[in-house]
């Protein structure tokens, strides 16, 4: 199967470079700045997990030679529609498109350009970051101990030959892997998990540990509730069991938790504000569900990206 892997930051590179160290073909569509440090250091796994290295098959946007069997599409919501125009291209009639962005709103985009027939569902959980060199970094095991997962299913749901096809090639040693049968619920379980987390830090600018630390514990579990109300409203609930789990986290007071939205914010970069808690935001509205906390985060979000415009 060949595999188009968009973006080498710190979520491609890690499930790229996992595939591409277990022998697939994949090559990594990226854009000259991330070019030329790969061709220089090569793409390296560090950190938690089982390190790695290799030099991966580059390809520039304006460089696609035909259709991919499976584009697997990973870059911020900012990028989206760049993105979508330089890989359009690799998309042929028998490709599957398995993104995987924060939120929902990607889907449309992506239908819209390919056909939703194109389009998989998915959900990576990876804490990793580009570190100063460059380095795909993997900041510490997720709960239960792995370094990373991913899962995804068909929009429609089911389970189809198709999918049975994508696992078998996805299956490799760096990440635990599963299929679900209701892959939009499990986007929606995620999108609810984030935007809390991201809401969270944004307004207090620190750690969860930090906040927790500080007399704000009950403040995380607030906006959970809020987060779970939408998506309960648009027919997703959140099970109680992982309802406990998450508040729990947002509780401990010695968590370094926090959010891409509220790393970014710090570090003056642009967000996905819009992606993760604008559209949640919109989305409640629609269906009626009071969001004061998320609507102060994405509020204070718009204030940075205004100041970022200006």
């Amino acid at each position: 199967m060949r595999i188009l892997v968009v973006g080498a930051g710190a979520t491609g590179g890690y499930y790229g470079g996992r595939l591409a160290l277990a022998g697939r073909s994949v090559d990594f569509l990226v854009r000259p700045g991330r070019a030329a440090v790969l061709r220089e250091r090569g793409l390296r796994l560090v950190g938690y997990g089982e390190p790695g290295e290799l030099r991966p098959s580059l390809v520039l946007p304006g460089q696609l030679d035909g259709p991919y069997d499976l584009v697997l599409l990973s870059v911020k919501a900012p990028a989206l529609a760049g993105a979508i125009a330089d890989l359009a291209p690799a998309v042929g009639p028998g490709t599957a498109v398995l993104p995987f962005l924060n939120g929902m709103a990607h889907l449309d985009a992506l239908a819209k350009e390919f056909g939703p027939q194109a389009v998989l569902g998915g959900v990576v959980k990876v804490l990793g970051t580009l570190d100063d060199t460059g380095d795909v970094r993997v900041l510490g095991p997720l709960p239960g101990g792995a370094a990373a997962t991913m899962t995804f299913g068909e929009l429609d749901g089911g389970l189809t030959p198709r999918i049975e096809l994508v696992r078998r090639e996805l299956a490799v040693p760096g990440f635990e892997l599963d299929v679900s049968p209701d892959i939009r619920t499990a986007m929606w379980h995620k999108w609810a998990f984030i935007s809390t987390l991201g809401a969270l830090t944004t307004l207090m600018r620190g750690s969860v540990g930090e906040i927790a630390s500080a007399g704000g514990a009950w403040l995380g579990p607030a906006i959970l509730a809020e987060a779970a109300a939408v998506a309960e409203a648009a027919g997703h609930p959140l099970p109680d069991a992982l309802l406990v789990g998450i508040a729990h986290g947002l509780r401990s007071t010695d968590s370094p938790d926090t959010a891409s939205l509220y790393r970014d914010t710090a570090a003056g970069l642009p967000t996905e504000a819009e992606h993760i808690l604008g559209d949640l935001t919109a989305r409640a509205r629609a269906l009626g569900v009071p969001t004061p906390l998320l609507d102060l985060a994405t509020l204070q979000l718009r204030v940075h990206e205004g100041r970022l415009a200006g």
